[in-house]
């Protein structure tokens, strides 16, 4: 019975993971794509589907420890899935931020965000699937390759700064915009910095091994 119930728990966090993930990519093709409605969508309906779906997720997790009394392996998975839990109203709110962001820019004179902010949102994007992907599959080989990709996400973020700093310094008109993008690429950080949370997590159910904490996460 326990194990139906750790199923099912399983399967609402994998689909409160895809509508986080729906957000953040929406948030950045309403930017692109200047798709007010988009945007708009992200805070009148995603977010409280989100919020919904977490407070659901921790009444799920907190019935069955106190009605199982869980040990052991069984345990471990519903405390993950607790912080997990956390960890993607987290990312919710950061595309929240995301979103209100890009409406301020797309309400404004078009400024072009770096080239590089599109393949920025796929890697975040991808760490965040495979991240939940791993603890499904309990697949410690996944979480590694998660937390990898969050030095290529700290680069881009590096190069972003370097040239809108440049943009600013070159013309003051742009400082307020280039200041939403530079917002904007640092909610991507943060969430990408919250699925490499998750990568360790996996590793450590699956090795017990622990390994260096990610602070950066907000």
């Amino acid at each position: 019975m326990l194990a139906e119930k750790l199923l099912d728990l399983k399967k609402n966090l994998v689909a409160y993971a895809a509508l986080v993930e729906t957000m953040v990519a929406d948030g950045l093709r309403g930017l692109l794509n200047r798709d007010e409605e988009r945007l708009r969508r992200i805070q009148a309906e995603y977010e409280p589907q989100a919020n919904r779906k977490e407070i659901e997720l921790d009444e799920k997790c907190v019935s069955l420890l106190a009605q199982y009394q869980p040990k052991a392996k069984d345990l471990r998975t519903i405390l993950m899935i607790l912080g997990m839990n956390r960890d993607l109203e987290r990312m919710g709110d950061h595309a929240v931020n995301i979103a209100q962001s890009a409406l301020y820019l797309i309400e404004r004179p078009a400024m072009e965000p770096p080239l590089d902010l599109p393949r920025l949102g796929e890697i975040v994007s991808g760490m965040l699937r495979d991240s939940i992907d791993a603890f499904v599959r309990e697949d410690s080989a996944l979480g590694k390759n998660v937390c990898g990709r969050d030095d290529e996400v700290d680069e881009l973020r590096a190069q972003f700064l370097r040239e809108l700093i440049v943009r600013m310094s070159s013309d003051a008109s742009t400082i307020e915009r280039a200041l939403h993008i530079i917002r904007i690429s640092g909610n991507l950080e943060r969430i990408a910095d919250l699925t490499t949370n998750i990568g360790e997590e996996v590793i450590f159910m699956v090795e017990g091994r622990v390994l260096k904490h990610h602070t950066g996460a907000n």
